[in-house]
């Protein structure tokens, strides 16, 4: 109707539908809403207007002045939200500001109590409810997100999970129509539109109904966006194979789960061959890819040895380096330098690597005989290690010289081949007996027993000599894998942790440990044979490195239920004190690490202890995923750890030897010269 109901104000009957200009309604003085409509609101309702119409007449009365004259304008009793969005919309030019607005003429009541009878006297619509309609204007009209978005004034983004809810099981949105769930459970449930799962995982479910709990049921079968497979390769290689991606939309970032773990997991050993193609056209006889690292391959590894760089490459190499200080003399970073300068400085330092690698090099028969694994990171990239040689290839990789005649190794008569008669027949052997055979196996048993206690008193009487033995033991079996090379009967035992914490490898902390081991064994002799000598030949400081290196990769402080051991648990604690060990210089609580695995009851004691109690209170409502994230930024640079990372204080100082009464009594070993000359004779 285009025609304005023009009416004086003493013609006025109240109860009358009229319709007044947009421009001569005002908001009433009378309306018990004192705070305002929010802008979310009145988009809304300016949406709703623009595609429906006014659904609902504004209540009005006739603005006077003191004197009673009217003043041709009219208050909103009731309906100040619509009248804002129609003004909305005639700021955006949708509407003249003289459209006529349909109203409800009510002198008879109090303006007050009808704008508080309006916001008070009413039911809102069950969130299930409005849920099931956005899904029915999807499938019974086709509209998409961005049409319910339009007309209702939200973002497709919430039209997008009002959907999603939508299409939750019947059962279980009646079940939260009930309050037998709520809204939060509900969105764990609207991860997948399995109903069959839904409703499965809703009959397993226990005591604990978390969120966190339902969502991780729901993607028990599934694989998160973030992990490595997923990152390594790649969503959009995933969906071309025909797999699908269950999209959490109800998470920042809309978190996926790649529904198909089997599909992703030959997708990620597919391109890990690929790379190992790559590497085995080094010259490797072989490269595996594998997406775990292989830890009981049984294979010895090689390492590459150092090559002399030619005179030619030394002095390109000492020229670039003067080159690289000249153009970073006065700046602490890329990012201070003039874009040219930058890029001339980075490629300078990108030639220096270039000739860095060349100082060492694998062995060509290593190579030829040896193969690398193709690994994957734990962060979705792939890791080459390098230099594997199997059993077989062993002798071609690292060839050993012929025994001479006469060496230990020649075969010598066993037991059963002895005469008749024994020993004694062998000791009174007739003069003829054939020139040059070797002693009986018994006879040689029984020399070496005395030889060998013979050792033991004079190793344990010098300890300079024990330091030479024992890092040699240690040394050639973890560096060349042959227990048999020392006479000591000592074993290390090196655990791998990657099947104890899922992307230890990959972290800063393991890569320091993997250099230090690199870099002494790019320094190892070829052949175990001149281990002794090599470590002979060390001052004392790097023997004592190289033993302590050694050592440290048996360390196991690992807490297992299935394998009790409180005795080394509370040497390992002995030992972090006395190391003075700070985890906390290589290790945060994140949500990945920590704040994510554990309860809400852990996550507010970790920021009480490491923050403060008011800080745990201010979370201590928080959703799960919510709470962990706070909590985490909340802890960042605390060094807050959790108990089982924690160095315990010292309980007091070990208390100090018991002197025997008599200490002359006591036989004292003779002192030994502990020097390079001992070492020197000991070698020969």
């Amino acid at each position: 109707m285009n025609a304005v109901t023009e009416t004086v104000a003493a013609e006025l009957v109240s109860g009358v539908e009229i319709f007044v200009p947009l421009a001569k309604l005002k908001k009433s003085p009378r309306n018990a809403r004192k705070v305002s409509h929010g802008e979310a609101a009145i988009e809304a309702l300016a949406a709703s207007i623009q595609h429906k119409g006014l659904i609902q007449n504004l209540v009005v009365k006739p603005e006077a002045k003191e004197d009673g004259t009217p003043t041709g304008n009219y208050l909103v009793t009731a309906g100040e939200g619509r009248r804002l969005a129609m003004l909305l919309r005639a700021k955006r030019k949708q509407i003249k500001k003289s459209e006529a607005v349909r109203c409800w003429l009510d002198t008879a009541n109090d303006p007050s109590e009808i704008s508080l009878d309006e916001n008070v006297t009413r039911t809102p619509m069950h969130p299930a409810d409005q849920f099931e309609r956005f899904r029915e204007l999807a499938d019974g009209k086709g509209w998409g997100a961005e049409e319910i978005g339009a007309r209702f004034g939200v973002s497709a983004g919430v039209v997008k999970q009002r959907l999603r809810l939508g299409a939750v099981s019947r059962k279980l949105l009646q079940v939260y129509r009930e309050d037998g769930l709520t809204l939060d459970q509900l969105i764990a449930f609207a991860i997948t539109e399995d109903h069959a799962r839904q409703e499965q995982v809703f009959e397993n479910l226990h005591h604990n109904r978390e969120p966190w709990i339902i969502r991780r049921d729901m993607t028990a079968s599934n694989v998160s966006a973030d992990d490595r497979r997923a990152v390594f390769v790649g969503a959009e290689a995933y969906e071309e194979s025909g797999g699908i991606i269950l999209r959490d939309l109800f998470t920042p970032g809309g978190i996926g789960y790649f529904e198909d773990a089997g599909l992703l997991d030959m997708l990620a050993i597919e391109k890990l061959r690929e790379v190992a193609v790559q590497v085995q056209a080094e010259g490797w006889k072989w490269a595996e890819a594998h997406i775990d690292y292989p830890h009981a391959h049984g294979m010895r590894r090689f390492y590459p040895q150092t090559v002399a760089l030619s005179e030619e490459d030394e002095a390109r190499l000492d020229d670039l380096s003067a080159e690289y200080d000249a153009l970073a003399e006065g700046y602490e970073s890329f990012e201070e330098m003039p874009e040219e300068m930058a890029a001339k400085l980075e490629a300078v330092s990108d030639e220096i690597d270039a000739f860095s690698a060349k100082r060492s090099a694998y062995a060509p028969n290593v190579i030829a005989n040896g193969g690398a694994f193709v690994i994957l990171n734990h962060d979705g990239s792939a890791r080459i290690e390098r230099g594997f040689v199997r059993a077989e290839d062993e002798a071609l990789a690292d060839p050993k010289p012929e025994p001479e005649e006469g060496d230990a190794t020649d075969p010598q008569i066993g037991e059963d081949e002895q005469p008749e008669g024994g020993d004694e027949d062998v000791q009174d052997a007739d003069e003829d007996e054939e020139p040059g055979k070797p002693i009986s196996d018994s006879l040689t048993r029984d020399l070496s027993a005395h030889r060998t206690l013979a050792l033991r008193v004079a190793l344990a009487e010098q300890p300079g000599m024990v330091l030479i033995a024992l890092t040699h033991t240690l040394t050639a079996q973890l560096f060349y894998s042959y227990a048999e090379a020392g006479c000591l009967e000592v074993r290390p035992t090196v655990t791998p942790l990657g099947s104890h914490a899922d992307g230890i490898e990959d972290t800063p902390l393991a890569a320091r440990a993997s250099e230090q081991h690199e870099a002494w064994a790019e320094r190892m002799p070829r052949d175990v044979a001149d281990l002794w000598g090599f470590i002979v030949g060390l001052d004392e400081a790097k023997r004592i490195a190289l033993l302590a290196h050694c050592a440290a990769r048996t360390v196991n402080a690992l807490r297992l239920p299935w394998d009790r051991k409180p005795r080394s648990l509370q040497t390992a604690d002995r030992l972090a004190g006395a190391l003075a060990l700070d985890v906390a210089k290589d290790w945060t609580p994140s949500v990945d690490s920590y704040l994510g695995r554990v309860t809400k009851a852990h996550i507010v004691e970790a920021v009480t202890e490491g923050v403060s109690e008011d800080a745990a209170r201010r979370i201590a409502d928080m959703k799960k995923p919510d709470m962990a994230q706070a909590a985490e930024q909340l802890l960042s640079g605390t060094g807050w750890l959790p108990a089982v990372l924690r160095t315990p204080e010292p309980e007091g100082a070990d208390p100090a030897p018991v002197e025997p009464e008599d200490a002359d009594s006591v036989e004292q070993p003779p002192e030994v010269e502990d020097s390079e000359a001992s070492y020197a004779v000991a070698a020969e």
